[in-house]
């Protein structure tokens, strides 16, 4: 299977799994898990073909690590940026001292000003690394390194959670956290 494939798939997965199930009538449960073979069979509407062994790829190959699956692999789920209802079912945990944000530089400006809001997904995204936060805001426009103080947020009572590939997830960050 080519790169080009996998991307094409991977991007399906991504529009089925975490923002249009409806697409081809796949359900997901309350916590965003998806039957595999009901995904496979129901992808085939849209002329979107999987196996077991392309479907392993797309999941393992991803460089964000966006999907998981269950034990058995018998179900298969995008590990966070749903803009679906679904609860991830992620426990609060401890931030480190700053995280990184990564955004477009015509944003900075609304972003001092308003704060940093998840608009349509469930929760604003954050990472680790600045690297990492340097390529999201690349995707946007000319990118802008947003400096986090995460401690801070913590320590006001504000919650966070580790997703599995390693995104770190809030609610919303006031524009006072932002160094």
């Amino acid at each position: 299977m080519n790169v080009n494939n996998i991307k094409h798939k991977s991007k399906f997965l991504s529009l089925v799994l975490r923002h249009n199930p409806g697409l081809i009538n796949l359900d997901l449960d309350d916590n965003g898990w998806a039957d595999v073979l009901e995904l496979m069979e129901k992808s085939k509407i849209k002329k979107v073909h999987f196996t077991q062994e392309i479907l392993d790829v797309v999941v393992e190959t991803n460089n964000k690590q966006r999907f998981g699956y269950n034990d058995d692999k018998s179900k298969i789920r995008a590990n966070q940026g749903h803009s679906v209802n679904i609860d991830i079912a992620l426990d609060a945990v401890e931030p480190p001292m700053e995280l990184y944000h990564g955004t477009a530089t015509n944003n900075v400006a609304s972003i001092r000003e308003k704060g940093i809001d998840k608009r349509s997904r469930q929760h604003v995204h954050m990472s680790h690394e600045r690297e990492t936060a340097t390529n999201v805001g690349s995707r946007h426009g000319k990118p802008q390194i947003l400096v986090i103080d995460t401690e801070q947020m913590y320590l006001d009572g504000n919650k966070f959670y580790l997703s599995k590939n390693g995104v770190w997830l809030t609610e919303y960050i006031d524009p006072k956290y932002i160094k």
